[in-house]
Parts: C-alpha cells; structure tokens; sequence
C-alpha cells in the first residue's frame, strides 16, 4: 500500500508497506481524508521531541470500514464512513487510574509516538472508531482537532454565564471557540493577529473579536468585562507572551487553561496565582465524550467546516504541501489530503 513518510526533518518520501492484517478485534480502514495536524508540522520541522525517524504522519482521519475482525460488534458495518480516537491508553498509570486516560502517561498517538493514517488502509481496534452517518469526509477528518479545544473548554467549566477569553483562532482555538461559544453559549472573545482568522472565529462562535497587533490586549478586555477580566482563558498559540497574558487578563478566582506548549521557558508574576486565587489546568488530548461533543455540533450544521479547510489537495501533493506549509505556516488553518 502506498505510504507517505517524514524521512528526517525537512525530507519526505513515498513508499510502500503491506497490508495490514486485523486481529479478532480490529476494524480495517480505507483513509479517504487526513487532516496535517501541527505535530505533524513540528514532525517535519525536527522540532518534535516525542518523534523517531521515518514517521508516517497523520491522526485526524476519515475513513472507510472495509473489513471486520470476528469480535467486533455488528453495529460497526462495512463501508460506514467513521473517524478515529488516536489515542492509546495503558489503564494502569495515575491519569488512567484516575479516569482520565486521554492524560495517559505511556500514551502513543497515532503520527507522533507511533505511525499514523497517512497511508491507504490502517487496522484499528473497534473500540476508537466512532460514527456519524450524517457527517461528510472532511467533516469526521475534523472530529480529532475540534474535540482537543472541546476538550479544554470542558477542563475550564465553562458555563453559558461566563466570559471566555481564546489565544489564537487557528484550528485549536476555533475548537475552543465552538465548544463554548455555540455549544455552552457562553460569551467568547477571541484574540488573533490576523483579521481573516478574526472573522472566521466569529463564525464558529465569537462574541468578540481583538486583533492584538492593532489593539491593546488589556484595555480592550479590561473594557469589554467592565474591569473585571474573563472567568476563563484559555491559551491555544503556544508562545510565552499568551501564557503570561492568559495569567494577567483572568478575572479573580478565574480559570487558565493551557492547550499548547510553549516553545521557550515562561517567567511568571507568580503573585497573581495566589492574589486571584486561581485554577491554572492543562489540557491534553482528548475523551470520548468530546468526540461525541463535537459531533453533535457538526452535525447540527452550526460550524462552517467548509471555510475550516484552507487546503485540500491530492495524496500525490501530501508532500508537498507539508513543505509548503512549513515556509508559510500563517497562511494555513487546516489542510486535508484527500486519498
């Protein structure tokens, strides 16, 4: 079957790898969509330290069940179109332990700590598949990115009386945005560098819109909450300016999420921790139940999935398009490679 690989940083080649055979309880896959995620990009970058070399990328899936092992239920059928939860859990650490095995210390997702879909057929066990009938393929190929801002919503409490404040409207931040804007109604402003990206938020739920490079960050929020600050920010960029920012700007006995890693260490004002009391979480992967989340939205035809996708081209330009992104990352929101 043909395959992509990230050879080594900055290099990728097609190849081929056989088959795979399913196991009693695995369901086999024909990819038809898959969404470059940013560990992808980091992938290819040499910039992902959880990464060994050649990788196959790919984790946010849309897909065809071709075949059935003998212990999968008969409620998954050959050809329901499905997407998959990436994710791999051992049951026997803390996280897991805990009931939180989307936190899972030995955790391998698909693309990153072990190969992804970025091939023709992939052999999953039944238990990760979900469907949704009405979905089309770009819409389950963006099940995964949406569910990791639903994801941090749910790890924020948001409720329909809080005010949300959401760092970065690229994929993860418009999750975000979703999740508690058209989901949890709740007030949502969103916070960018570009004015596309700005608007685009405002379709998947933004209340509000501030484009830091041109506003300033704090007067602007300070005005919209009355000087109170937002209950909930939540930091989906990734750079230490956000993270301090998301600590500066929370209300007292506020909540911060963090959804990225930051690139370099932070410095912190540490009093405001303890002066405003509060609930700094991070949010890591994503459950089942967020994947179910997501689909209800999507399917209630509220997300403009269609303007989501920046670029959609050919398995045949799958490498390409992973180099071209890497020059030009700002100009992408999500990019699907169609099989």
């Amino acid at each position: 079957m043909k395959t992509l690989f990230i050879e080594s940083a900055g290099k990728t080649a097609f190849g081929e790898r056989p088959q795979p055979e399913i196991t009693p309880g695995e369901v086999l896959l024909k990819v038809k969509r898959i969404g470059y995620c940013g560990s992808d990009l980091n992938t290819f970058r040499g910039l992902n330290p959880m990464v060994t070399y050649p990788r196959i990328p790919g984790h946010e899936i849309a897909a065809e069940i071709i075949g059935c092992g003998a212990s999968v239920p008969d409620s998954l059928q050959l050809g329901m179109l499905v997407t998959v939860l990436p994710y791999t859990a051992c049951g026997e650490c803390t996280a897991c332990r805990s009931g939180r095995s989307n936190a899972c210390r030995n955790n391998q997702t698909l693309g990153v700590q072990r190969d992804g879909g970025m091939t023709e057929f992939l052999a999953v066990p039944w238990e990760k598949i979900f469907v949704a009938p009405t979905l089309s393929e770009l819409e389950l190929a963006l099940v995964e990115p949406l569910s990791v801002g639903f994801h941090a919503v749910d790890r924020g409490q948001v409720m329909a009386e809080d005010t949300v404040l959401v760092f970065g409207c690229g994929m993860i931040g418009l999750g975000a945005i979703a999740a508690a804007g058209l989901e949890r109604k709740a007030r949502v402003i969103a916070v960018d560098v570009d004015d596309a990206k700005l608007a685009l938020a405002k379709e998947c739920g933004a209340t509000d819109l501030i484009n830091s490079r041109t506003e300033n960050l704090e007067k602007t929020v300070q005005a919209l909450t009355n000087g109170d600050g937002v209950s909930v920010a939540i930091e989906a960029v990734g750079v230490p300016q956000t993270f301090q920012a998301a600590v500066q700007l929370a209300a007292f006995a506020g909540r911060v999420v963090y959804i990225g890693y930051a690139k370099e260490a932070v410095s912190y004002e540490t009093k405001y921790f303890v002066m405003k009391e509060l609930d700094i979480r991070g949010a890591r992967n994503a459950t089942k139940a967020d994947f179910e989340r997501v689909i209800r939205v999507l399917e209630s035809g509220r997300y403009p999935s269609e303007k989501t996708v920046t670029h959609s081209v050919p398995f045949q330009q799958s490498g390409t398009i992973l180099e071209q992104w890497s020059q030009n990352p700002g100009a992408v929101c999500k990019i699907h490679v169609r099989f």
